[in-house]
Protein backbone atom coordinates (compact mmCIF):
# COMPACT_ATOMS: atom_id res chain seq x y z
CA UNK A 1 0.00 0.00 0.00
CA UNK A 2 1.03 3.88 -0.85
CA UNK A 3 1.41 6.08 1.90
CA UNK A 4 -0.06 9.09 0.77
CA UNK A 5 2.43 12.23 0.99
CA UNK A 6 1.60 14.75 3.17
CA UNK A 7 0.81 17.78 1.02
CA UNK A 8 2.39 21.33 2.83
CA UNK A 9 1.19 24.80 1.44
CA UNK A 10 4.36 27.45 2.15
CA UNK A 11 3.16 31.24 2.64
CA UNK A 12 6.22 33.36 2.00
CA UNK A 13 7.19 36.34 -0.31
CA UNK A 14 10.92 35.52 0.02
CA UNK A 15 11.33 33.57 -3.25
CA UNK A 16 15.13 32.09 -2.03
CA UNK A 17 12.82 30.84 0.95
CA UNK A 18 10.41 29.17 -1.35
CA UNK A 19 13.10 27.58 -3.80
CA UNK A 20 14.74 26.00 -0.42
CA UNK A 21 12.14 24.87 1.61
CA UNK A 22 10.49 23.28 -1.61
CA UNK A 23 13.72 21.57 -2.68
CA UNK A 24 14.44 20.64 0.60
CA UNK A 25 10.62 19.25 2.09
CA UNK A 26 10.64 17.32 -1.35
CA UNK A 27 13.62 15.70 -0.38
CA UNK A 28 12.02 14.45 2.42
CA UNK A 29 9.05 13.18 0.44
CA UNK A 30 6.45 16.05 0.95
CA UNK A 31 4.20 17.33 -1.57
CA UNK A 32 4.84 21.19 -2.08
CA UNK A 33 2.62 24.11 -2.75
CA UNK A 34 3.41 27.50 -2.73
CA UNK A 35 1.82 30.95 -2.61
CA UNK A 36 3.24 34.73 -1.73
CA UNK A 37 0.19 36.47 -0.28
CA UNK A 38 -3.08 36.45 1.24
CA UNK A 39 -4.84 36.25 -1.88
CA UNK A 40 -2.77 33.46 -3.66
CA UNK A 41 -2.94 31.55 -0.09
CA UNK A 42 -6.44 31.32 -0.44
CA UNK A 43 -6.97 30.51 -3.90
CA UNK A 44 -4.23 27.30 -3.50
CA UNK A 45 -6.50 26.56 -0.37
CA UNK A 46 -9.67 26.20 -2.69
CA UNK A 47 -8.14 24.69 -5.73
CA UNK A 48 -6.05 22.21 -3.09
CA UNK A 49 -5.96 19.84 -0.16
CA UNK A 50 -3.36 20.85 2.08
CA UNK A 51 -2.50 19.18 5.32
CA UNK A 52 -0.72 21.56 6.82
CA UNK A 53 0.50 25.59 6.12
CA UNK A 54 3.84 27.09 6.88
CA UNK A 55 3.12 30.92 7.13
CA UNK A 56 5.37 33.89 7.61
CA UNK A 57 4.64 36.53 9.03
CA UNK A 58 5.90 39.51 6.85
CA UNK A 59 3.76 39.59 4.11
CA UNK A 60 2.89 42.13 1.72
CA UNK A 61 -0.69 43.12 1.93
CA UNK A 62 -2.61 41.48 4.89
CA UNK A 63 0.23 39.97 7.20
CA UNK A 64 0.50 36.18 8.27
CA UNK A 65 -0.97 36.93 11.59
CA UNK A 66 -4.71 38.49 10.43
CA UNK A 67 -4.19 35.48 7.82
CA UNK A 68 -3.93 33.18 10.56
CA UNK A 69 -6.95 34.83 12.30
CA UNK A 70 -9.05 34.51 9.03
CA UNK A 71 -7.67 30.94 8.62
CA UNK A 72 -8.85 29.69 12.04
CA UNK A 73 -12.67 31.20 11.28
CA UNK A 74 -12.82 28.64 8.41
CA UNK A 75 -10.36 25.97 9.28
CA UNK A 76 -9.07 23.21 11.86
CA UNK A 77 -5.42 22.78 9.23
CA UNK A 78 -1.97 23.20 11.17
CA UNK A 79 -0.09 26.38 10.83
CA UNK A 80 3.41 26.73 11.71
CA UNK A 81 4.30 30.42 11.92
CA UNK A 82 7.50 32.12 10.11
CA UNK A 83 9.15 35.23 11.89
CA UNK A 84 12.43 37.15 12.36
CA UNK A 85 11.30 38.17 15.91
CA UNK A 86 12.02 36.41 19.12
CA UNK A 87 10.36 37.61 21.76
CA UNK A 88 8.14 35.59 23.56
CA UNK A 89 5.04 37.88 23.08
CA UNK A 90 5.09 37.73 19.33
CA UNK A 91 4.95 34.22 20.05
CA UNK A 92 1.85 34.05 22.45
CA UNK A 93 0.16 36.75 19.77
CA UNK A 94 0.85 34.03 16.73
CA UNK A 95 -0.41 31.49 19.27
CA UNK A 96 -3.76 33.59 20.44
CA UNK A 97 -4.95 34.13 16.45
CA UNK A 98 -4.23 29.72 16.54
CA UNK A 99 -1.02 28.62 15.22
CA UNK A 100 -0.30 24.95 16.24
CA UNK A 101 3.98 26.02 16.25
CA UNK A 102 6.27 29.02 15.58
CA UNK A 103 9.63 28.84 14.37
CA UNK A 104 12.13 31.96 14.07
CA UNK A 105 14.11 33.10 11.35
CA UNK A 106 16.59 32.14 10.58
CA UNK A 107 15.93 28.19 11.09
CA UNK A 108 17.32 24.63 9.73
CA UNK A 109 14.80 23.24 7.36
CA UNK A 110 15.59 19.94 9.09
CA UNK A 111 13.92 22.16 12.21
CA UNK A 112 11.09 22.66 10.06
CA UNK A 113 10.95 18.62 8.81
CA UNK A 114 10.79 18.37 12.70
CA UNK A 115 7.98 20.38 13.26
CA UNK A 116 5.58 19.62 10.77
CA UNK A 117 6.20 16.01 11.30
CA UNK A 118 5.12 16.16 14.93
CA UNK A 119 2.66 18.21 14.12
CA UNK A 120 1.06 16.06 11.76
CA UNK A 121 1.50 13.06 13.92
CA UNK A 122 0.08 14.90 16.54
CA UNK A 123 -3.27 15.29 14.56
CA UNK A 124 -3.50 12.03 13.23
CA UNK A 125 -2.93 10.38 16.65
CA UNK A 126 -5.63 12.48 17.86
CA UNK A 127 -7.74 11.46 14.90
CA UNK A 128 -6.69 7.84 15.84
CA UNK A 129 -7.59 8.08 19.91
CA UNK A 130 -10.91 9.43 19.03
CA UNK A 131 -12.22 6.50 17.62
CA UNK A 132 -12.03 4.70 20.62
CA UNK A 133 -13.74 7.68 22.67
CA UNK A 134 -17.44 7.94 23.83
CA UNK A 135 -19.15 9.59 20.23
CA UNK A 136 -20.07 12.82 22.03
CA UNK A 137 -19.73 14.71 25.20
CA UNK A 138 -22.57 17.05 26.69
CA UNK A 139 -22.00 19.35 29.21
CA UNK A 140 -23.51 22.96 30.69
CA UNK A 141 -25.70 23.06 27.07
CA UNK A 142 -22.68 22.20 25.05
CA UNK A 143 -22.10 19.14 22.57
CA UNK A 144 -18.47 17.75 21.54
CA UNK A 145 -18.92 15.80 18.98
CA UNK A 146 -15.57 13.68 18.43
CA UNK A 147 -16.04 11.85 15.80
CA UNK A 148 -16.60 15.25 13.85
CA UNK A 149 -14.48 16.98 16.06
CA UNK A 150 -17.12 19.75 16.29
CA UNK A 151 -18.79 21.71 19.03
CA UNK A 152 -22.15 22.65 18.91
CA UNK A 153 -23.97 24.81 21.47
CA UNK A 154 -27.52 24.52 22.71
CA UNK A 155 -29.59 25.91 19.93
CA UNK A 156 -27.04 23.40 17.75
CA UNK A 157 -24.74 26.15 16.33
CA UNK A 158 -21.63 24.80 15.43
CA UNK A 159 -18.88 26.89 17.20
CA UNK A 160 -15.22 26.47 15.25
CA UNK A 161 -12.31 25.76 17.84
CA UNK A 162 -9.16 24.90 16.13
CA UNK A 163 -7.33 21.25 16.69
CA UNK A 164 -5.53 22.38 20.05
CA UNK A 165 -8.84 23.89 21.25
CA UNK A 166 -10.69 21.14 20.28
CA UNK A 167 -8.01 18.82 21.96
CA UNK A 168 -7.54 20.79 24.75
CA UNK A 169 -11.64 21.01 25.09
CA UNK A 170 -11.55 16.99 24.95
CA UNK A 171 -8.71 16.66 27.81
CA UNK A 172 -10.75 18.50 30.21
CA UNK A 173 -13.96 16.96 29.45
CA UNK A 174 -12.43 13.30 29.78
CA UNK A 175 -10.84 14.42 33.06
CA UNK A 176 -13.80 16.78 34.66
CA UNK A 177 -13.57 17.44 38.48
CA UNK A 178 -10.03 16.71 38.48
CA UNK A 179 -7.08 19.58 38.38
CA UNK A 180 -4.92 19.40 35.57
CA UNK A 181 -1.06 21.08 35.84
CA UNK A 182 -0.06 22.93 32.43
CA UNK A 183 2.67 20.11 31.53
CA UNK A 184 -0.22 17.44 32.05
CA UNK A 185 -2.70 19.49 29.41
CA UNK A 186 0.70 20.03 27.17
CA UNK A 187 1.04 16.06 27.29
CA UNK A 188 -2.66 15.82 27.04
CA UNK A 189 -2.78 18.01 23.81
CA UNK A 190 -0.04 18.84 21.86
CA UNK A 191 3.05 16.38 23.91
CA UNK A 192 6.19 17.67 24.87
CA UNK A 193 7.54 19.35 20.94
CA UNK A 194 10.38 21.52 20.35
CA UNK A 195 8.83 25.46 21.16
CA UNK A 196 5.96 24.68 23.39
CA UNK A 197 6.19 26.09 26.60
CA UNK A 198 3.68 26.46 29.76
CA UNK A 199 2.70 30.04 28.58
CA UNK A 200 1.11 28.44 25.56
CA UNK A 201 -1.60 26.73 27.62
CA UNK A 202 -3.03 29.88 29.22
CA UNK A 203 -3.14 31.41 26.23
CA UNK A 204 -5.26 28.22 24.81
CA UNK A 205 -7.17 28.28 27.67
CA UNK A 206 -8.12 32.06 27.58
CA UNK A 207 -9.44 31.68 23.86
CA UNK A 208 -11.64 28.61 24.67
CA UNK A 209 -12.96 30.41 27.36
CA UNK A 210 -13.80 33.22 25.29
CA UNK A 211 -15.76 30.73 23.21
CA UNK A 212 -17.88 28.54 26.29
CA UNK A 213 -18.03 30.64 29.09
CA UNK A 214 -20.61 33.25 29.67
CA UNK A 215 -18.34 35.75 31.19
CA UNK A 216 -14.63 34.64 30.15
CA UNK A 217 -13.39 37.15 33.36
CA UNK A 218 -15.80 35.16 35.30
CA UNK A 219 -15.77 31.40 34.28
CA UNK A 220 -17.86 29.09 35.21
CA UNK A 221 -16.51 26.34 33.29
CA UNK A 222 -13.02 26.65 33.51
CA UNK A 223 -11.66 27.19 36.64
CA UNK A 224 -8.14 28.34 37.59
CA UNK A 225 -6.67 26.56 40.29
CA UNK A 226 -3.83 28.58 42.24
CA UNK A 227 -0.48 27.18 41.97
CA UNK A 228 -2.18 23.45 40.47
CA UNK A 229 -3.35 24.44 37.40
CA UNK A 230 -6.85 24.14 35.76
CA UNK A 231 -10.10 22.77 36.66
CA UNK A 232 -13.59 21.72 34.63
CA UNK A 233 -15.81 22.22 37.11
CA UNK A 234 -19.34 21.08 35.46
CA UNK A 235 -20.64 17.69 34.98
CA UNK A 236 -20.03 16.04 32.05
CA UNK A 237 -22.06 13.19 30.64
CA UNK A 238 -20.84 10.61 27.81
CA UNK A 239 -23.71 10.32 24.92
CA UNK A 240 -23.96 7.27 22.24
CA UNK A 241 -25.67 9.67 19.72
CA UNK A 242 -26.07 13.50 20.21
Amino acid sequence: MTTRRPHILIVDDDREIRALLTRFLTEQDFRVGTATDGPSMMAALKAHRFDAIVLDVMLPGEDGMSLCRRLRQELAIPIIMLTARSEEADRIVGLELGADDYIVKPFSPRELVARLRAVLRRTANAIDADRTRAQFYAFAGWTLDIGKRLLRSADDSIVALTSGEFDLLLAFVEHSGQTLSREQLLDFTRGRSPGLFDRSIDVQVSRLRRKIERDPNMPDLIKTVRSGGYLFATEVKELTTA
